[in-house]
């Protein structure tokens, strides 16, 4: 005890008082009472120690309060999106994803042959287009244009989008376009791949709405031709219930790109097909 109280009392000494630890074991009257006076200190320093503990487990709630925190706050896309305004899709819009999506396994050469042509891209919709307005737009002389085209097993325009709801939804609004054109309906609801094959082998087919994956297993098979396609429209623009666009959505993105290297970069190249974003 008295090494602990060493500095103390030391310190407590009134002036002449003897500081040899032998006079404090015979009990001297003046020197028991300072160290009676100084005892309280240790715990007083114990005391000190107590909000060090209380400190210690602080952190602990904070980083937790803190995680509930950034998980509260952590936003969605489609609150994002939400709260963005829609901004109309670009060729570079286009350029930039395949870049992004290729940039993993391919090398730099190759990445330049992936790259299209600013000549193969049409005007793409500014949002102030319906789907009629913005294809006449693009193709003036489309009555002529199906006129001349007889082949089967082949389309002369393109639509793709990313549901067969979709594709229904476009195909009525571009009434006004069509006129008498022969309109085919290429998805995989309620219509199978055998049927779609077999009335494209039959008859002259001008326009095709449909979804990339029935699309790109038409191609596959043998049921649909690209080389008489003129032009390739991307229902690029267009948000479903989540905001998300048909380019969002990584299946459908990864279908459209396999098409794209299905005929259709080789065409662009060549400059006999247009790509439009509607």
């Amino acid at each position: 005890m008295a090494d602990d109280l060493g500095d103390e009392w030391w310190e407590t000494q009134p002036a002449g008082a003897s500081s040899s630890p032998a006079s404090d074991g015979e009990g001297g009257g003046d020197t028991g009472m300072t160290q009676q006076e100084t005892a309280p200190v240790p715990a007083l320093s114990k005391k000190t120690e107590q909000p060090k503990e209380c400190f210690l487990i602080q952190p602990k709630e904070t980083n937790e309060d803190a995680t509930k925190t950034r998980k509260r706050k952590k936003k969605k896309i489609t609150d994002v999106l939400a709260k963005s305004e829609p901004k109309p899709g670009t060729p570079e819009d286009l350029q930039k994803l395949m870049k992004d999506y290729y940039s993993s396994n391919r090398s730099v050469i190759e990445l330049e042959e992936l790259t299209l042509p600013d000549s193969c891209f049409l005007k793409a919709n500014d949002l102030t287009h319906s789907l009629s307005s913005y294809l006449k737009e693009i193709c003036p002389k489309w009555v002529k244009l199906r006129k001349n085209h007889s082949e089967k097993k082949s389309v002369l325009m393109l639509i793709i989008c990313g549901s067969a709801i979709r594709a229904l939804e476009l195909i009525r609004s571009m009434t006004a376009f069509r006129g008498d054109s022969k309109v085919m309906k290429l998805f995989a609801k309620h219509i199978k791949i055998q049927e779609q094959v077999k009335l494209l082998e039959k008859r002259v087919v001008h326009l095709g709405v449909g979804t990339p994956g029935r699309i790109k297993e038409l191609i596959k098979q043998g049921g649909l031709n690209l080389n008489p396609l003129k032009f390739l429209v991307f229902d690029w623009n267009w948000r479903d219930q989540k905001l998300r666009r048909m380019m969002d959505i990584p299946e459908i993105r990864k279908e459209v790109f396999e098409i794209l290297e299905m005929g259709v970069l080789s065409l662009c190249k060549s400059e006999s097909l247009k790509l439009g974003l509607f």
